[in-house]
């Protein structure tokens, strides 16, 4: 079920009125996609970033305009970075009804074995790509590490997929793996050698002189 977001219309776009919106906690933002003309509206910040952190950034959110409501995912925002303040925001309107490729958390739960013995937990593989319709996008994607002793690998093969999504990515690609601790070469044994005298004469040439 979708969360719901309260928008207000914008239709004054002047700098100075940005500024001000900016100014009261609210953050400018558009809305496009499926079946709608663009609109320029805005929300108000702290109750979008605690929406995302809530449910996660594929959430779909019902974003209520002026009486209408349009299901939506945050397709994009930007961030001042001298304040670290959100400063706008892209929501796209999805169809409920069709199937779309996002990239899912993955989450790795439990305590590899395999730490225990030395070994060093990987993880090249942090987000899955993945097909599916809005409402059955998961959250999180949760692997089970516990069992993986060292030189043990999880690979995207070794997923069952769910049963109302797509696993997009390559069967082959590592998600996490436990490494073989490094070890030290042995030390080498050197033996110290005469160094060769340069230029030393031979018995030969003593003869001639």
């Amino acid at each position: 079920m979708a969360v719901a977001l309260q928008a207000k219309a914008r239709h004054d776009l002047q700098t100075s009125t940005t500024k001000e919106l900016r100014s009261t906690g609210d953050v400018p933002a558009i809305v496009y996609g499926y079946n709608v003309e663009p609109k320029t509206v805005s929300v108000n910040s702290m109750e979008l970033l605690k929406t995302v952190r809530d449910e996660g950034k594929n959430a779909i959110i019902s974003l209520k305009v002026d009486g209408e409501s349009f299901d939506v995912m945050l397709h994009d925002y930007q961030i001042d970075p001298i304040k670290d303040e959100l400063v706008h925001a892209d929501f796209y309107v999805v169809n409920m009804k069709e199937e779309m490729d996002v990239q899912v958390p993955i989450s790795l739960e439990g305590e590899a074995k395999g730490a225990n013995e030395g070994g060093v937990v990987q993880q090249p593989l942090y987000e899955l790509a993945v097909r599916a319709k809005p409402n059955d996008i998961p959250e999180q994607i949760s692997i089970d590490v516990s069992d993986l002793g060292v030189g043990d690998s999880i690979l995207v093969s070794d997923l069952k997929e769910g049963k109302n999504y797509e696993i997009l990515e390559d069967e082959n690609t590592t998600i996490v793996s436990v490494l073989v601790p490094d070890e030290e070469p042995p030390e080498e044994e050197t033996t110290e050698e005469e160094p060769e005298v340069a230029n030393e004469k031979s018995d030969s040439d003593d003869e001639e002189e």
